[in-house]
């Protein structure tokens, strides 16, 4: 089991390893002028015993018994070993450096200091974000050519982004970001797409499902039951079941050309309530957004939404 530290510091979480203490005894082994000093010492680089005692201006032997007493209550770990003149010195560093001495058994989770957020965007997160933790794969398509059309993906540094604001919504994850070429659909669960059918064969597969469709021929566009968009910078998001395995769901971040998909994903991640606001916890929904560069630097800046399915 793992123990951290937390510190918050201008309304913002940092954590650090620590050691959990329940004992106040075993407080006493640092409880030392000495010890703290080369604790605060190892703090900074690893050094050998002899480099210790250099640098404190003490006698070898005494620098070797505290170092003794501390490895032995595991304050101190061997990270590296080499042989000089016969002999194998040590060099060693601090295990931890954090001491929390507990008494408390109702240990609560760490959700409870996350700020709430805004409950529309957290139900339309839903299922992929839960219990503050990633439900989800992230699938981006490949950078090698790959699929019908040989085709390689451009945008799936777009998940990055991404995941920075899924970010805001989790407490710790791994995030799990696979390429479109390693997803069994029939195994698959909770999913997140990222760019479109061309450059993401996960797209592709599953076009065919979707309430807003990519035509499957040139010239490339999204097709509803109002009408086809054909501009490039015009890209979706989607959410829906997924149809391989319909208990769970699947959220498509995505464009008619890699332009189309970061519209898609600055509406969703720097517009979201413009973005989703008309999402009321229905099954399926879309929403069709435009990029604008509005302030001329050849950068995509602000969306427009097009049109939703309510």
């Amino acid at each position: 089991m793992k123990t951290y530290v937390l510190k918050e510091e201008n309304n913002k979480l940092s954590y650090s390893e620590a050691a959990l203490v329940d004992n106040p005894s075993s407080l006493k082994i640092i409880d030392h002028p000495t010890r703290l000093r080369i604790l605060n010492l190892l703090a900074k680089k690893p050094m050998y015993p002899a480099q210790i005692a250099k640098e404190l201006k003490m006698h070898e032997q005494k620098v070797y018994y505290h170092i003794k007493q501390m490895t032995n209550s595991g304050l101190l770990e061997i990270v590296e070993r080499e042989e000089i003149r016969g002999t194998v010195a040590k060099k060693l560093a601090p295990k931890y450096l954090n001491f929390v001495f507990s008494l408390s058994k109702n240990w609560k989770k760490l959700d409870g200091l996350i700020e709430k957020k805004d409950p529309l965007i957290e139900t339309f997160l839903t299922p992929f974000v839960k219990d503050n933790d990633l439900n989800a794969k992230i699938v981006v398509g490949s950078p090698d050519p790959h699929g019908p059309h040989k085709a390689r993906a451009r945008d799936g540094h777009y998940a990055i982004d991404l995941a920075l604001f899924l970010g805001q919504y989790l407490v710790a994850s791994e995030f799990s970001t696979k390429l479109d070429v390693d997803i069994d659909l029939k195994q698959s669960k909770n999913l997140i797409l990222v760019g479109g059918p061309v450059t993401n064969l996960v797209v592709g597969k599953i076009n065919d499902f979707l309430p807003a469709k990519f035509s499957e021929k040139r010239p490339w566009g999204i097709v509803t039951k109002k009408q086809t968009y054909t501009e490039e910078s015009i890209g979706m998001i989607s959410k829906g079941p997924n149809p391989y395995s319909p208990e769970h769901f699947i959220l498509v971040i995505a464009g008619i050309r890699f332009i189309g998909t970061k519209s898609a994903v600055l509406a969703l991640t720097k517009f979201t309530k413009q973005t989703i606001h008309r999402f009321t916890g229905q099954k399926e929904f879309h929403a069709i957004v435009q990029g604008f560069d509005l302030d001329g630097d050849g950068k995509i800046d602000s969306i427009e939404v097009l049109e939703w399915k309510k």
